[in-house]
């Protein structure tokens, strides 16, 4: 009987790359949006004045500031992290270590859990999507038409934007297990293979090093007398 991981495994994704490649190409991309936000959050703690967000009191009805200093240390630390989680797991693909993806993965799955108990949380609490609009600073476009608008339609609205988020994260998570599992195979494939004539053991490379090495000169040809 075929097991349930055996049967979703593939060495393809989108696109129809391997799966290598869109580990890769993921981990890559992960890289640069945190990047950026630490570019954005170290700007932020080099020059406060330019970059310090305030909302006024016509906006909110009090003087809230929006990230002070801990929370925006807080922040380039966690995107910090997260440019070395996703380096590990952009070079344990490309290397083909398999213990260097996992941190990436049990990252996903945490992405994944929280992203779920928001869906829980608007089933369970649909009111909490009016208290929020509410929250809105009165600029924001078309905060009147979304409060408005029937709670069950808004519900179903955030529920539905939310499904597809977990549908999409839960095939990346998927991705980067396939490639977990490919790269774990490989360094399996090798091969031990016992002579029993003089008791020794001698072990075979991997296939692609094995047709990596160059061919051995032919012996020269017989010349008969």
């Amino acid at each position: 009987m075929i097991s349930p991981w055996d049967r979703w495994y593939t060495t393809s994704c989108c696109l129809c790359c391997h799966v290598r490649t869109g580990t890769i190409i993921l981990g890559i991309w992960y890289m640069l949006i945190n990047a950026v936000v630490l570019l954005i959050l170290l700007s932020a703690l080099n020059d406060p004045v330019q970059y310090h967000y305030h909302l006024t009191s016509s906006e909110l009805g009090t003087d809230l500031d929006v990230m002070d200093d801990a929370n925006m240390c807080i922040a380039a630390a966690i995107s910090l992290l997260m440019i070395l989680i996703c380096g590990m797991a952009t070079y344990g693909a490309y290397k083909q270590h398999a213990a260097w993806i996992i941190p990436f993965f049990c990252y996903q799955i945490f992405d994944f859990a929280l992203n779920t108990l928001v869906a829980i949380s608007v089933v369970v609490y649909p009111n909490t999507i009016q208290d929020y609009l509410q929250q809105l600073p009165g600029t924001f476009p078309y905060k009147e038409d979304l409060m408005s608008t029937n709670n069950m339609c808004l519900v179903l609205a955030v529920l539905l934007f939310v499904g597809c988020i977990l549908a999409f994260k839960a095939y990346l998570i998927a991705c980067v297990w396939n490639c977990y599992r490919y790269v774990s195979g490989r360094s399996t494939t090798e091969v031990l293979v016992y002579v029993t004539t003089n008791d020794t053991t001698v072990l075979l490379p991997p296939y692609e090093e094995a047709i990596a090495i160059p061919p051995k000169d032919p012996p020269p040809q017989y010349v008969s007398a």
